[in-house]
């Protein structure tokens, strides 16, 4: 597919390259050559200094012939003004990433207008993300499936945890749990385990099932954690408004620090049910008196990578049971997991993902089936892929002892209606199922990738 995608910074340059990879025609607009010449220099791309909403620099890019352009300026006004601009020029489909609450909140209404095939806030999604691991605690991160009907929990396995020492097919006849070890992360290295694979302190482990399943084997193995029922928040950015909305929606008490005395009034006026603390959230004395040391969990969201992560180191030695680090820098989450901090989050980094799933869906749309949702797992050294199967597949009714499944993928999980189905040889795949592929290969486009 040709792709324009116009601003050059972190998340347009990753999209990008990505993208290329996955063998798509990119095209990137920037009006800073230094940014364009970083990501030039690397990849195959075209790359064009110009303005995002000059009509000679769009067609210079052939956006009239663009199967999709995707919008990430910093500017929310001008993504959607360009978006508009090369709609009227002809580009099939366009992506917006839109990050004023006020504006997003309104887009329902004139997306048709824009010409918007996909709008994206990246902090409401890093806030929906952060908040699912609160309300699961003992995982470091939670993804979902089918609309919430299968969920992708990322686990540490500590000192102690009975699953150390023991083999995959060991722990399945140990605690007869309806669960699926899908990747495992040791060190540097990640893989998708057989069931001779021993588990190890230290590992990152990837399990998928349904929430109640989930739940059940958590309690086996005494890992399970009660639910977050007090959350401290360092930070009263655009973050912490959506995921304060949010937990505060589900009981949790919720105390935001926030040092701009301005913003503080704003949440107060918009999170009545919330305690805005006007302080500075980095004063140790401060998080004294305001209760880290009773605090269930501990969130930090301030506009520095750093101070976020020496928050969490703190908070992490006061002993409060769940911390969550934002970060901004794409590249950080391998570093930040060796310092101990497991739950980590970058807003660039989940709206990358997103539009990258929308591509690879809309590349395989023409196929016999199509890509409902993909997640990247383990420092993105893993994806895990959701397919709504349609007719016309060669495999549908053969039992997968029958098929021969490639290196490196494997057949996680089979949504069929309201049943989730952990697969074994003799499950077969149906017309209307949702099946989930967890592999390490990052080119895949359909379900015929997946089987020889």
């Amino acid at each position: 597919m040709h792709i324009v995608i116009i601003g050059a910074g972190k998340v347009g340059s990753q999209i990008a390259s990505q993208l290329v990879l996955e063998g798509h025609d990119i095209v990137v607009i920037d009006n800073d050559m230094k940014v364009l010449s970083g990501i030039g220099s690397s990849e195959d791309i075209l790359c064009i200094e110009g303005d995002a909403v000059s009509r000679p620099t769009l067609l210079e890019a052939e956006v009239n012939e663009a199967d999709v352009v995707i919008t990430c300026t910093n500017s929310d006004e001008i993504n959607m003004l360009s978006c508009l601009l090369v709609k009227k020029l002809g580009a099939k489909r366009t992506i917006a990433r839109v990050r004023n609450p006020e504006y997003y909140d309104q887009i329902t209404y004139i997306k048709d207008d824009l010409g918007l095939s996909l709008s994206i806030n990246p902090e409401m999604s890093a806030a929906n993300a952060i908040s699912r691991v609160l309300l699961f605690p003992a995982a470091n991160n939670v993804e979902t499936f089918s609309h919430g009907k299968v969920e992708l929990v990322e686990f540490s396995l500590e000192k102690g945890n009975p699953l150390i020492g023991k083999s995959l097919i060991e722990i399945s006849h140990a605690y007869n749990a309806k669960v699926l070890m899908c990747a495992v992360s040791r060190g540097e290295q990640t893989f998708i385990p057989g069931g001779s694979d021993i588990l190890c302190e230290g590992d990152k482990i990837f399990i998928a099932a349904d929430h109640t399943q989930m739940i059940a084997f958590f309690k086996k193995i005494e890992a399970f954690r009660s639910g977050v029922r007090t959350v401290i928040i360092v930070g009263g950015g655009r973050i912490a408004y959506y995921l304060a909305k949010r937990l505060l929606s589900h009981g949790m008490t919720v105390k935001i620090i926030e040092s701009s005395g301005e913003r503080c009034n704003e949440l107060a006026e918009l999170l009545p049910s919330a305690i805005i603390i006007n302080a500075d959230g980095t004063n140790e004395n401060i998080l004294g008196e305001e209760g880290i040391n009773q605090t269930d969990a501990f969130v930090a969201l301030t506009g520095m990578d750093e101070v976020n992560i020496i928050l969490s180191i703190y908070a992490e030695r006061k002993g409060v049971d769940k911390v969550v680090t934002k970060v901004s820098q794409l590249s950080s989450g391998e570093m930040i997991g060796n310092l101990g901090l497991e739950s980590v989050f970058s807003p660039k980094a989940v709206t990358a993902n997103q539009i990258i799933q929308y591509i690879r869906a809309l590349a395989a749309s023409s196929e016999i089936n199509t890509i409902e949702s993909l997640c990247r797992l383990a420092g993105d050294r893993i994806e895990a892929l959701e397919f709504l199967v349609n007719d016309g597949t060669q495999y549908v009714g053969v039992p997968l002892k029958e098929l021969h499944v490639k290196k490196n993928f494997l057949v996680a999980v089979i949504i069929r209606g309201k049943k989730v189905i952990i697969p074994g040889g003799n499950d077969t795949i149906e017309v209307g199922d949702s099946v989930i592929i967890v592999t390490a290969d990052k080119r895949v486009q359909s379900l015929d990738d997946v089987f020889e």
